[in-house]
Formats: C-alpha cells, structure tokens, sequence
C-alpha cells in the first residue's frame, strides 16, 4: 500500500496560476491553513475559487483574497468579509452569487457525473440572470450547472495512512461532496493515525477519493482569531 501522506513541497508543486480550487473551510473555520499560508508564499494568483463564503479577512480563503490571488469566486455570500465587497465592487474581484442549497447541490452534481439540477430557488431574482429556465408539469425551474475543481482543497480532523479521513463534528461541513467534485483532492489533517484506528463509522471520506494529505506539524489545532476576539471582547465587556 502506497502511503498518501506528502511534503509541504510536494503538495505545492500541485498548485498553479489560473486554477480551479474549491475550499472546505466554513466562513475561515476548518481550513487549510498552512497550506493556504503555502499557496500565499508561493505566489499563486488567479485563482477561480469555489467556497460556502469568502470567509474573513484573516482566516481562511479570505487570506488569498486580502492578497488579491483570487480572480473570480463562486459563493453563497460574502458578508463577513469587507475585503471581498471591496474587491467586487471595485470591479477586482469577479463573483457569482449561488443560494447555500444550491450551491451544495451543484457540487454534489460535479462530483457525481450529473449534468446539473432543476431548482425553483433564485427564480425572479438576480440569480436567474442568464440560465437556462426549463417548465416541467406547469412548473418553472432553474437549470444550475455542476461544479467541478482542478483541486479540492480540505481540513480533516483524522486521516490514516491510507488516505481515509474523519471530521470532528461540524466541521466537516459539506466537505465530503466537494472531495467528490474535484479532480486532484488534497487534505491537511490534524492527526495522523494507523490504517484501522479509524473505524467504519468514522470514515466521512474514503481512501480512494483523498489523493494527498499533509500532517500539520505537532499535530496542532489552530486557534480562530476572530473567536479569539470575540472572547476578548466579551471578557472586557463583562469588566
């Protein structure tokens, strides 16, 4: 059995200018992110990035937009990120709106081989601008297309040497159907274990749909910086 797990370097040499890469990372939370530290250092830009939002400006995917190493993104919003609506209203940062549920199903489209779902969510509003609309038993619905990535790029609590992986609680997220929708899938764990001590139950995404994995060194949790402040604030507050 070949060992999944690579080098810092030998997961880098995957990312180029001008890729397709879908992030895991929910709003910053349960990201990549030395790897992402990685992509920034590397200089990759262009990006055409695929994510539930444009996380914040310090965490996650939010990072390489702060950077201005993303070209176009396709998300549910951007709210949290001030940097992003700067960006696209500048005109420097090119964004496709998708409701969350369709969002999700569209990756889930992507990685199962489907030529896409019928939707009425987005119907009169902006979201239907230049889709196909197609009337089915009196019904009108929107044609949303697949999604699919150069990379998938996702946070794992636990990977085995195999390539197997498991999510601690909601932080896998939709994690699972975007590893299905991307050509090369590339995980950052926390820990690294045995093949067997991940039991059946716990395998959110098999072995054969993980092609790298890199271990954070010392197997640490990263910290959250805007929970950081968060709490700081709620303990000056309580003074």
């Amino acid at each position: 059995m070949l060992s999944k797990i690579f080098s810092m370097e030998e997961i880098l040499k995957k990312f180029h200018d001008g890729q397709t890469i879908m992030f895991g990372d929910w709003h910053g939370e349960f990201a990549a992110d030395d790897i992402i530290e990685g992509i920034l250092d590397k200089g990759v830009k262009d990006i055409h990035a695929i994510a539930v939002s444009a996380g914040m400006p310090d965490l996650g995917l939010g990072k390489l937009i702060s950077a201005k190493r993303v070209k176009s993104l396709i998300t549910t919003h951007i709210g949290l990120n001030p940097v992003a609506k700067d960006q696209m209203f500048a005109g420097e940062l090119d964004i496709e709106f998708s409701p969350q549920g369709t969002f999700s199903e569209r990756i889930r489209c992507g990685g199962y081989g489907l030529g896409g779902c019928l939707t009425p969510t987005g119907l009169g509003t902006d979201v239907e601008k230049g889709k196909q609309k197609l009337e089915i038993n009196g019904k009108e619905y929107l044609l949303e297309l697949p999604l699919r990535t150069d990379i998938t790029l996702i946070k794992a609590t636990k990977a085995d040497k195999a390539g197997n992986i498991s999510f601690r609680m909601n932080s896998r997220a939709i994690s699972t159907e975007m590893a299905f929708a991307g050509d090369i899938v590339i995980v950052e764990a926390e820990e690294l274990v045995e093949v067997g001590e991940l039991g059946p139950s716990e395998i959110d995404v098999p072995a054969p749909l993980v092609d790298m994995i890199y271990v954070r060194e010392g197997n640490t949790r990263h910290v959250c910086p805007y929970w950081q402040r968060l709490k700081q604030k709620a303990q000056e507050g309580g003074k």
